[in-house]
């Protein structure tokens, strides 16, 4: 190794006030083993400060953030809600079922009953897959269908986690205080807030631009996903965002139901109309903005 190279690494050719950095912050977290720094916050202080000194990177700062953080956060708080959940009538057709399927992309699905409340159990894409392509397969998904794990909104993320990794289940639905589903949430999601979104081979990259489309009239699509920040900073808006991520599950708990294709809403100087939309969840809104 190059004195260059050892210099860069701490190591005996480093400068003195590198050494003295190190052993500054050593000392630093002897005492946060031992009791000191006595809060959360002087924890996450100190290891700030060691990222700063280039002790660590910036993507370790993150997840070590993201673990302490995830203590303070309820399933409630990072859940995809029910106006958002991807879901499948038990009583579907087995084609159809692949089609829903195929095109979201994901790995496992609750069915629910004639009333959406009624969870029946997930179903799993590759159980479906075997069943329709085995021989003298099943009559039915429910045949095919997993035990439902049912967690309340309060449950805090580090116990879910400890219970997912236990249990080996990756998916739980969330009941609210009435008993109804109030969301669902998967190991992804909670694993999301440590280590920062994964993206696998089925997400499509987020581009605002993308979601938001100019009209040569004068009007905009946007897509129901869209978060509720980029359509404020696109539009100099201040939606709230504390209860919704979308704008889809903004406007439609100011509608109070899930609307269907043509329903308005006007929100301030912002009028929306449904474009489109199905049996679970919006999808596209036209805009026009009074004033512009």
């Amino acid at each position: 190794m190059s004195e260059d190279d050892s210099s860069s690494t701490g190591g005996p050719g480093a400068s003195p006030e590198h050494h003295e950095r190190r052993r500054s912050w050593l000392d630093r977290l002897s005492s946060a083993i031992s009791g000191d720094p006595s809060s959360r916050d002087d924890l996450v202080e100190l290891l700030r400060d060691a990222q700063g000194d280039g002790l660590i990177e910036a993507d370790t700062l993150r997840m070590m953030e993201g673990a302490i953080a995830v203590s303070d956060l309820t399933v409630g708080d990072v859940m995809v809600p029910r106006s958002q959940m991807v879901s499948l009538p038990v009583d579907a057709r087995f084609i159809d079922l692949m089609k829903e399927v195929v095109e979201s992309g994901h790995s496992r699905f609750p069915v629910h009953g004639e009333d959406k409340d009624e969870i029946l159990g997930i179903l799993l894409a590759k159980d479906l897959l075997r069943g329709v392509v085995a021989d003298n397969g099943p009559g039915t998904v429910r045949e095919l269908l997993r035990p439902a794990v049912l967690i309340p909104e309060s449950k805090k993320l580090n116990v879910l986690l400890r219970e997912f990794r236990q249990s080996r289940n990756h998916m739980a639905i969330v009941i609210d205080e009435y008993g109804g589903v109030a969301g669902v949430i998967t190991i992804e999601d909670v694993l999301e807030e440590i280590v920062g979104e994964i993206d696998d081979e089925h997400d499509d990259a987020e581009d605002p631009e993308a979601l938001i489309a100019a009209q040569a009239d004068g009007q905009y699509v946007v897509d129901a996903l869209t978060p509720i920040d980029d359509f404020n900073e696109r539009f100099g808006a201040d939606f709230d965002d504390d209860e919704y991520d979308t704008i889809g599950g903004l406007v439609t708990a100011a509608i109070g139901h899930l609307p269907e294709a043509g329903e308005e809403l006007t929100l301030g100087r912002f009028s929306f109309r449904v474009a489109s939309a199905d049996a679970r969840r919006l999808h596209a809104l036209h805009l026009s903005i009074h004033g512009d």
